[in-house]
């Protein structure tokens, strides 16, 4: 079944079924098996020829893994299931036979740049805060902005109770006849509505926004909803935590 001897926590995590710290989680609690014995020891290797199954259902072969960059349109959510009905982004990947899952979130009105993918492990990295991924964003806001309005973003602001950390902000345009302004954010956290909430923060609601960049991955050749795979450099790039690759505009 496996190539060679791997860490049953590897083994399922490749399989898509829950991210590396998910699958501890499984195995902790006693729901996987290996060769119909109930297995809870997190150090556990399988073998080529062994079976394994979660809560039963055996894997029958890792799940090929797949990544994926997408466009993201307003009006999608980033989620798998809707229980409004509303489009998610899976029902734009027509042709990915596989059951992915998007790293990390786009909020409803925003858009931009979203890494899909059925490699639970290397979600978990990209995710996690040490990993310091850098996510550029746009977004057009109310009010004419200035350095000194944006000097407090560079430092960090409090936001429910937690402070943020330094963000590399800079104006790209002013419309003063329409007390409008464009802005270039650089920030590596993932906080809920974080962007939004920090301009809001300094006075300067967000009436647009747009992830161009994550990580090294842009927008290049997408168009709103397209998507497109991964190339093997990339993965490799993303996997090594190699992420720099910001272009300063």
């Amino acid at each position: 079944m496996f190539e060679e001897a791997q860490r049953l926590q590897k083994v399922i995590a490749q399989a898509g079924l829950a991210s590396r710290r998910g699958a501890e989680e499984l195995i902790s609690s006693g729901r996987v098996q290996v060769n119909g014995v109930t297995v809870t020891a997190l150090g556990t290797k399988v073998e080529q020829n062994d079976t394994v199954a979660v809560d039963g259902a055996p894997i029958e072969g890792r799940e090929k893994l797949v990544y994926y960059v997408l466009n993201k349109p307003r009006g999608v959510v980033t989620t798998n299931d809707d229980d409004k009905g509303r489009k998610t982004v899976l029902d734009l990947l027509d042709e990915v036979d596989q059951r992915v899952y998007p790293v990390g979130r786009l909020d409803y009105d925003t858009t931009g740049v979203l890494l899909l993918t059925n490699d639970g492990e290397m979600a978990n990295q990209l995710m996690h805060p040490k990993s310091r991924v850098d996510k550029v964003y746009v977004a057009k806001v109310e009010g004419v902005a200035s350095d000194d309005k944006l000097a407090p973003l560079k430092r960090g602001v409090v936001i429910k109770g937690r402070k943020t950390a330094p963000a590399r902000v800079a104006i790209e345009r002013i419309d003063k006849a329409k007390k409008t302004s464009m802005i270039r954010l650089v920030i590596h956290e993932g906080r809920n509505h974080q962007v939004k909430n920090m301009l809001q923060k300094v006075g300067l609601p967000v009436s647009k926004l747009t992830r161009e960049q994550y990580a090294f991955l842009d927008l290049t050749g997408l168009q709103s909803g397209d998507y497109r795979k991964l190339t093997g450099a990339e993965v490799r790039r993303l996997k090594s935590g190699d992420y720099k690759g910001y272009r300063r505009k």
